[in-house]
Parts: C-alpha cells; sequence; structure tokens
C-alpha cells in the first residue's frame, strides 16, 4: 500500500502531535519522570539516543529517567516541525537553544498512534556547535 499526497500532513493528525510534543517539553523541563515514561511505547523495542546516553528499550528509558537531575537550564525551541504520515505516523523535529550552552541542539521523535494512544516510538537528541546557513 502507497501513502497517497491526500494522507500527508493530515491537519487533526499535525494539531494533535504538536499538542504532544508541546506537553512532552513541558514534562521534560519539569523533569517529570513520569510522565515522559509514559510518552514512550511500553516496549523492549523503544529506542532513545541522548547527548551522552542511549537507551535501549522502556526498562532502561525508566531508569535513565530515574537517574537524571532536573535541568538546570532553559530550553527554546525552534523550527518545529510535524510531518504525519497517514492517521497513525508522525515524525516531531526541532531544534533547540539551551541557556547553558553555546551548542546547537537538535531533537527527532518518532510517534505512532497504538491502542494505547500516541507513543513515542524512536528518539534522538544531539547537540553540536553549528553554523546556521552553512551545508555540508
Amino acid at each position: 500500500m502507497t501513502l497517497g499526497q491526500a494522507q500527508i500532513n493530515l491537519h487533526e493528525v499535525v494539531q494533535e502531535v504538536t499538542r504532544l510534543f508541546l506537553d512532552y517539553e513541558s514534562a521534560l523541563m519539569r523533569n517529570d519522570a513520569d510522565a515522559l515514561n509514559a510518552y514512550f511505547w511500553r516496549h523492549p523495542a523503544v529506542t532513545r539516543y541522548g547527548i551522552n546516553d542511549r537507551q535501549l528499550g522502556h526498562e532502561a528509558l525508566v531508569a535513565y529517567r530515574a537517574a537524571v537531575p532536573a535541568p538546570d537550564f532553559t530550553r527554546t525551541l525552534h523550527d518545529v516541525r510535524i510531518t504525519a504520515f497517514g492517521p497513525d505516523m508522525a515524525v516531531a523535529m526541532c531544534e533547540f537553544k539551551r541557556s547553558d550552552t553555546d551548542l546547537h541542539g537538535f531533537q527527532t521523535q518518532t510517534w505512532v498512534r497504538l491502542p494505547e494512544g500516541w507513543r513515542i516510538v524512536s528518539a534522538h537528541v544531539s547537540m553540536v556547535p553549528f553554523q546556521p546557513g552553512l551545508s555540508p
């Protein structure tokens, strides 16, 4: 089955995942580990690659969140992009700036609508020196 153009960026899906993405950001800044864990798929195949860490499986994710202290910085999101692929899958991407570093942050989350609701099945966060406008 192919995904037709009419199925790309369905308005209601983009709106729903955008709200969830922003709610996730709020939970992240509050260090609400229970809320953050609940956004992720409770499955051994869930994957999160962080700045200096990785979690393979939901149990590893829960253990990581339990050990992470509350952030002592703020984040400003830029260029938030939500791309929906049909009614049940979306990719959320953004760039961010943290108050404690000159590095430039990038974040990607793959969201899937499961029987229990929308869940992140894969996530990646990185921070690098970056100069806007320069491309390889």
